[in-house]
């Protein structure tokens, strides 16, 4: 009754996972530049992936100014931003093989 939350409630409300819809917006948007240019997709992954990087520093490197922030981003949030970059990276990679986000030139 109105007593004081446990530890793991209060863990949980210090994590944000505000990075999962943008990541997604993020991949969405980069799998429909790619009919455009092969470029698109790859350059929106590195984002995804120096961001990975960013978020990686927030929870682990003491190092960080980021670091001592009191709202951090989840190990979820962490994993889909990292996961959207991966995405990104075979898509362009696809259309590297295959020739797509290509101006036809000649054909």
């Amino acid at each position: 009754m109105g007593g004081r939350p446990n530890r793991a409630a209060e863990v949980e409300a210090r994590r944000s996972n505000a990075a999962i819809p943008v990541a997604v917006a993020v991949v969405l948007v980069g799998l429909y530049l790619g009919r455009f240019s092969l470029l698109l997709p790859g350059l929106l992954g590195v984002v995804l992936l120096v961001s990975t990087g960013s978020f990686l520093s927030t929870r682990l490197n003491p190092l960080s100014p980021h670091f001592y922030l009191t709202r951090k981003p989840s190990w979820t949030a962490v994993g889909v931003v990292f996961l959207g970059a991966l995405i990104l990276f075979a898509y362009a990679y696809s259309l590297w093989v295959h020739g797509g986000g290509l101006p036809a030139l000649g054909r």
